[in-house]
């Protein structure tokens, strides 16, 4: 599995595009965050991403450092406001918990922990799905909203619409710490090598090779 394969798989299992993704093909330009991760945020990520991706007969999202890396994705590929949403996400991440629980995240039990990011997975997707039908109007409406542009806005009420439309733009918390958990985990150096398969130097090209039901590829 190559990083663009892997890429296409978040995609698919998140509802959109890799958040921060085009920092991994080009020069971006975000800035660094003057908003730093502590310590308790990291070993938050840590559980939260081990509770995703959960240590089995083979290595789990801590093992891999997960949220050490979060941290480190969020602060140099994110947007101010991409990182914003983040930000919120870690305190309603604990809301949340509270609410429901009467417990920090860290502090729930197994079963507790896998009922909330269930609810939020759903929320997330919803929320994608909700942001795709926004993006990919009827052919009527793109008329109509045209039109209307054309006619009844000025430079300046169409520059606060573009801005309103990019806030609304934005991703769900929960799709941007599921991102990062699955990209932190499969480009590290145990997911790669103890739950992907990985030759450092990958041989001929084998057209009819048999398939046993083994692990993909990392290389």
């Amino acid at each position: 599995m190559n990083r663009r394969e892997l890429l296409k798989m978040i995609a698919l299992t998140t509802g959109t595009a890799m958040i921060g993704g085009k920092s991994l093909f080009a020069f971006s330009d975000a800035g660094q965050s003057d908003h730093p991760f502590s310590s308790q945020d990291v070993e938050l990520l840590d559980e939260l991403a081990e509770t995703i991706l959960p240590r089995t007969d083979t290595p789990g999202a801590k093992d891999a450092g997960v949220g050490e890396f979060m941290a480190l994705f969020v602060s140099d590929c994110y947007t101010p406001s991409e990182r914003e949403v983040f930000y919120f996400g870690l305190a309603q991440l604990e809301a949340r918990s509270r609410a429901a629980y009467g417990r920090d995240f860290i502090a729930l039990s197994g079963e507790q922990r896998l009922e909330l990011i269930t609810e939020l997975d759903r929320e997330a997707m919803a929320h994608a799905q909700q942001q795709a039908r926004r993006e990919q109007p009827t052919p009527a409406e793109a008329l109509t909203a045209e039109t209307q542009t054309a006619q009844n806005q000025t430079a300046e009420t169409q520059s606060s619409q573009e801005h309103a439309d990019s806030e609304e733009a934005l991703p769900h918390y929960f799709t941007m710490m599921k991102q990062l958990t699955l990209f932190g985990f499969f480009t590290s150096e145990v997911g790669a090598t103890e739950v992907l398969r990985y030759e450092a130097v990958p041989g001929r090209y084998d057209g009819c090779a048999p398939y046993n039901g083994e692990p993909a590829w990392a290389t």
